[in-house]
């Protein structure tokens, strides 16, 4: 059912909208971030290595001047999320892709993973001409079904890489303990996920072996581009820095190389733009679940919005999406687009997020994919029969989900107040 015909007042038909002002946009920035950008460009030491060997062992820690940028905020990243190592890098996919290298993934090798989430996952994986296995995902929370994964355990398996879907947490114990009866190494997605505490006492990124995270200008941590990965192992610490850093090992000739890595490595001007936006992240995430306590129980009242179940025992949350379920029969009929359409046009903004899984992108089931590799003697699975086999990632992509920006979450009670009256006013 189309919302024109039954709804004359709603904006997107020429009524009056909800909200004509925007809400708060994101990043956050003001003169602390450009100051410690001037500082770096008046530094005349624009990347980690213009630092010498002397300068680094003089370091303090807490301190900036005199110290790498990048140092420095690896420091205090890992430091934020109780890890004992870092390594910035210069994108989340970046540190994904040494993750997965830094674990020992081999070409032939599965990864068992989530389809619900951005593509780069799935491609990290196959950059590696390993095997993407999908579970399906839990129909109440989005994240990948914990309880389906043992299930889809070969002589190939390798690892498991949960993604921490919004910022919401997998159930890592579940995982983890499917890990170690396997055999198997954790590499954490937690591109969503700054700041997110379970229980009190572990951050995302933290509960496998690697966890990685993004500072893409849209994440709750932005520096425009730029990533890290967080490990407390202190092997896959050393090979991960060498991977990033084109191979090269600490205390070794410059121009010798140990092993086949990239440059990845993130520069001050980007490393001092995020020790400015990590200043800010738990406080903003504190005023994002604050906001999310008042906001949710009242979208849950209207017909056909159900809120996305958060894992139990998360005291500090990044809510980087606020995902609702939306069941277009229990409001009537009112397709999911047509209700975005009408949020947005009520002054709203709103999305439905991914628009297929990650094993329907045409690069997935594509001659060029598949005869790469072939070439390595490895032969891909059937992706296109993955939506039988995954009927709440379908659901969630074609019909159901409903994204928030985390921004929105930003705003004040009145903001809030706007978001409930535009959901009323489009579902009465």
């Amino acid at each position: 059912m189309s919302a024109a015909p039954d709804f004359p007042q709603l904006a997107v038909n020429g009524g009056a909208p909800v909200r004509r002002e925007p809400f708060p946009s994101w990043p956050v920035h003001d003169e602390a971030e450009a100051n410690a950008v001037a500082a770096v460009a008046n530094s005349g030491k624009w990347w980690r290595c213009a630092y010498s060997d002397a300068e680094l062992e003089q370091k303090h820690p807490g301190q900036i001047e005199g110290r790498s940028r990048v140092d420095v905020f690896e420091e205090r990243f890992a430091r934020a999320h109780g890890a004992r190592y870092a390594v910035a890098v210069t994108s989340g996919t970046a540190a994904l892709e040494i993750a997965i290298r830094t674990a020992g993934i081999e070409p032939g090798d599965e990864v068992i993973t989530t389809p619900y989430t951005f593509i780069a996952t799935s491609q990290c994986i196959m950059n590696q001409l390993a095997v993407p296995v999908y579970t399906d995902i839990d129909p109440h929370s989005y994240n990948m079904d914990a309880a389906q994964i043992e299930g889809l355990i070969t002589e190939r398996t390798r690892a498991i890489l949960p993604v921490h879907f919004s910022g919401n947490l997998c159930d890592m114990q579940a995982i983890g303990a499917i890990a170690k009866k396997h055999d198997l190494v954790v590499i954490e997605d937690a591109a969503h996920a700054h700041g997110v505490e379970l229980d009190g006492r572990q951050y995302a990124g933290t509960f496998g072996d690697m966890g990685c995270f993004s500072f893409q200008e849209s994440k709750n941590v932005a520096t425009g581009e730029g990533g890290m990965l967080l490990t407390n192992d202190e092997r896959y610490y050393e090979l991960a820095f060498s991977l990033h850093h084109l191979g090269r090992l600490p205390g070794e000739l410059w121009y010798k190389h140990f092993h086949q890595g990239w440059n990845y490595r993130m520069n001050e001007f980007t490393a001092a733009v995020g020790i400015v936006q990590l200043g800010r992240l738990f406080e903003q995430n504190a005023q994002r679940m604050e906001n999310y306590d008042y906001l949710m129980p009242a979208l849950a009242d209207l017909p056909g919005i159900a809120p996305c179940r958060d894992f139990p025992g998360i005291t500090r949350h990044s809510h980087h999406l606020q995902m609702l379920r939306y069941d277009a029969e229990a409001a009537g009929g009112l397709s999911r687009d047509d209700l975005i359409a009408a949020l947005n046009a009520e002054g709203i903004p709103c999305l439905a997020g991914y628009t297929f899984p990650n094993y329907a992108n045409p690069f997935m089931n594509s001659e060029e994919t598949r005869s790469r590799f072939a070439a390595a003697g490895i032969t891909l699975p059937d992706y296109d029969a993955h939506a039988e086999r995954c009927p709440h990632t379908e659901r969630a992509c074609y019909e159901e989900a409903v994204w928030l920006e985390h921004r929105l979450l930003l705003g004040d009670r009145r903001d809030m107040d706007d978001i409930i009256a535009a959901f009323a006013k489009v579902l009465g």
